[in-house]
């Protein structure tokens, strides 16, 4: 048997034997119980992780309303890595290992872990050129102020050329999901949340001997914490822990084709979500910056759903991935209906109980003096948040859908979500009283929109 170098052959076998076990519990177990058990530990994982972006609008708003700004100009962006680092990208990876091992081609597996670390090096290193050369520009398109520009910059500069250490962590921790084991990428990401925040607020703001960097030290904080959870990660995989042996492990064309051809349709549908957000936050920039303010809130609890639904998500693309891959699509859809429905009603609960009492949000970050970003906080909350269930329907099934690898339907609802989101929002703004309201009332309509037509689809095609 093959093994990695520097490991005992018979810690390696153990750890095959291992693999291939979680493997056969994805297309031999109950489902119910399966996808709990799955997505429990990355459920924990990204309500830490939401705590993570909680603190940092915290010590953001520490250092003023420009800051808080400048964070809802860049918050877009920094989550638009995070969505391809660890869901599109990532989910085609986790999907494309998935597949090979449920057709028992380890070998092949072997072959896409290489492949899923080139593919991450390159998009980290693009990213950072593309930022350096237009992030001022960008952020200008965007309505900010000359001082929220300013923070937006600060936090850019250290996070975009640092974002290499996100790619890496998440196309990792991806393959490792690949293979049904879902409790050590979690437990990862949990330790990277839990010292990303003390991190980030001492280099914030400078706490003991830590020097107060603002916007950038946000930054650095979270790109540290990154570094070593890929470094961490990498050495999971090369001691043989994951069961997949990389000596020899060939990189084919097919290799690439196989995670692009799922991860760039999974990819523009994350581009789609986080346009939605960009277009959204220059028509509220009209309104000034307190309203920037306020709905930069608003839209970070938006963007927190995201991380929420993918603990479920990430199970749902390994275990549809696994009977995709031994011919058992019946038993995919069933998993698929499973977890999005679960997945509608725990991101619905979350929006109506903001929808109702929005100030449990708001009130973290604005006192009750900052009259103006509270009322355009609670307009966004009254109008988007009751529509969050089927934001959580449509995104869990895109998580499905890149498992089944058939992404054109989610790709379709995110192209219908922008439409109505921001041609709504310019029809109302133009033509009623409604001032930014109209805008809210526009996301929430796209919202509906997004998750009817996804599961609607889905229903009919069953991924033919």
């Amino acid at each position: 048997m093959q093994h990695t170098g520097g490991t005992a052959p018979g810690r390696a076998q153990l750890a095959e034997t291992a693999r291939a076990l979680r493997t056969r519990r994805l297309l031999e177990d109950p489902i119910g119980p399966t996808l709990a058990r799955l997505a429990a530990p990355n459920v924990l994982a990204m309500v830490v992780q939401a705590a993570m972006s909680i603190a940092e609008g915290i010590f953001a708003s520490q250092l003023g309303v420009s800051a808080l700004a400048g964070l809802a100009l860049v918050f877009p962006l920094v989550m638009l890595t995070q969505m391809l680092s660890a869901g599109s990208m990532g989910g085609a990876i986790s999907s494309s290992i998935a597949r090979a091992l449920g057709a028992g081609d380890v070998s092949r597996a072997a072959g896409l872990t290489v492949t899923a670390w080139i593919i991450a090096a390159l998009i980290a290193l693009m990213t950072a050129l593309i930022m350096w050369l237009f992030g001022a520009a960008i952020f200008g398109l965007l309505g900010g102020g000359e001082d929220a520009i300013a923070a937006a910059l600060d936090y850019a500069r250290v996070f975009f050329p640092g974002c290499i250490a996100l790619w890496l962590c998440h196309s990792t921790l991806s393959v490792i999901r690949g293979t049904g084991n879902m409790g050590t990428p979690s437990l990862l990401l949990l330790l990277v949340s839990l010292a990303t925040i003390p991190l980030s607020g001492g280099l914030a703001l400078g706490w003991g001997p830590l020097p107060a960097l603002g916007m950038s030290g946000l930054a650095l904080g979270m790109t540290l914490s990154y570094a070593i959870g890929a470094v961490v990660a990498l050495l999971y995989i090369f001691t043989g822990h994951a069961g997949l042996p990389l000596r020899p492990a060939r990189v084919k064309g097919d290799y690439f084709s196989d995670i692009l051809r799922v991860g760039i349709i999974a990819s523009v549908n994350s581009f789609l979500t986080v346009l939605t957000i960009i277009l959204m936050v220059g028509m509220v920039g009209r309104f000034g910056e307190a309203a920037l303010a306020g709905y930069g809130l608003g839209a970070r609890l938006e963007f927190l759903m995201i991380p929420v639904v993918f603990g479920i998500g990430a199970a749902l693309t390994a275990m549809v991935g696994a009977n995709i891959g031994a011919g058992n699509k019946p038993r995919a859809l069933a998993v698929a209906w499973t977890g999005s429905l679960a997945a509608a009603a725990i991101v619905g609960v979350i929006g109506l109980v903001v929808a109702l009492f929005p100030d449990l949000w708001l009130g973290i970050f604005l006192s009750p003096s900052e009259t103006d970003a509270l009322a355009a906080g609670r307009a966004y909350f009254g109008y988007v948040a009751p529509f969050y269930s089927f934001f959580g329907l449509g995104l869990a099934l895109y998580f499905a859908s890149q498992g089944a690898g058939r992404m054109a339907w989610p790709v379709i609802g995110s192209l219908a979500r922008i439409s109505v989101a921001f041609g709504g929002a310019v029809l109302l703004v133009n033509t009623t009283d409604m001032g930014v309201r109209g805008v809210f009332a526009a996301i929430g309509a796209g919202m509906a929109i997004y998750g009817a037509l996804i599961a609607l689809a889905v229903y009919r095609t069953r991924w033919r």
